[in-house]
């Protein structure tokens, strides 16, 4: 039976992220941070849409997004990527955060954060 808050979670999450480093690593041979970094950078929307109610009619209206929004988001888009790409697949979450993370450092579109992103700021162009 695990005991505490988190149960022995954040010392899995801890050893994922280092696993994952290292398979970003070998395959790139490049500083994970900076992978890491690259990738939250790219996978951060700049703009979003809110909702606006004026008469008992609701539209949608583009926003910027503030700067701690950004990274909080650009972090989910990430790891609900990896979450995702892991489920009901033989690669371990390790190599699919890996994955995650080297393509959206890349700015490639097979990332989940770049597509994430690259819908909600499309969203927010038309709602303008």
């Amino acid at each position: 039976m695990m005991r505490g808050l988190s149960g022995g979670k954040k010392a899995k999450a801890i050893n994922i992220i280092k696993i994952a480093f290292e398979i970003i690593n070998l395959k790139t041979d490049r500083n994970p941070i900076e992978v890491l970094v690259r990738a939250i950078e790219n996978s951060a929307p700049c703009e979003d849409t809110t909702r606006i109610s004026y008469g008992g009619i609701v539209y949608h209206k583009a926003v910027d997004v503030s700067p701690q929004r950004r990274v909080d988001l650009a972090l989910r888009f990430l790891v609900d990527g990896a979450r995702k790409a892991a489920f009901r697949n033989t690669k371990t979450i390790e190599e699919c955060l890996a994955d995650e993370l080297i393509n959206a450092s890349e700015r490639n579109n097979r990332s989940y954060g770049i597509q994430k992103r690259d819908e909600m700021e499309r969203i927010a162009l038309s709602s303008r």
